[in-house]
């Protein structure tokens, strides 16, 4: 114990940059499916882009590990998005997609989108939904439902009516 003492008498304030770092996260077992894709198709293609190594149990729980942190931010990230739950009331900020003679698809966050039907864009009449909105324009909207086939309804009209209400306040 003496000689370790003289070595190093107490332990490093940081991690040596060449150490690897893990860490662990834990998700919905129902979920796996959805992070590991069709032949591994989604996980490999994190692995690639991140360098990360990236272990699933059946419980649910993911290991990521990596010797660059940063990279297994990234990882982490990635998997949280795809995991990740709409929740009916809940407001998001997205990004116009796709605009049909009904509506405009909305992108919630990456891989989950949300129909704003045309009735739902605005208080008053909406003709044309270009007269709203635009591809790529990003607008704060409310989901309202979640159909049996998993199918989002979104609101901006409820977003704006409780924008108006709050101004009249003040």
């Amino acid at each position: 114990l003496d000689n370790m003492l003289q070595a190093i008498d107490k332990p490093r304030e940081q991690l040596s940059q060449y150490a690897p770092k893990i860490l662990t996260m834990v998700i919905n077992p129902d979920k796996i499916r959805d992070v590991i894709g069709p032949s591994g198709k989604i996980i490999n293609k994190i692995i690639e882009d991140t360098g990360v190594k990236i272990d699933i149990e059946q419980d649910g729980t993911i290991y990521i590990s990596s010797v660059d942190n940063e990279m297994n931010q990234k990882a982490k990230s990635i998997i949280e998005d795809i995991v990740r739950e709409v929740e009916i009331g809940q407001t998001y900020l997205g990004k116009v997609k796709r605009i049909e003679k009904f509506g405009a698809f909305v992108e919630l966050f990456k891989g989950k989108d949300g129909l704003v039907h045309i009735s739902q864009l605005a208080e008053e009449r909406v003709n044309k939904v270009e007269d709203v909105v635009k591809i790529g324009d990003d607008i704060l909207v409310r989901v309202t439902e979640i159909d049996d086939q998993g199918r989002v309804n979104l609101s901006r009209k409820v977003i704006l009516k409780e924008e108006k209400e709050k101004q009249q306040q003040n």
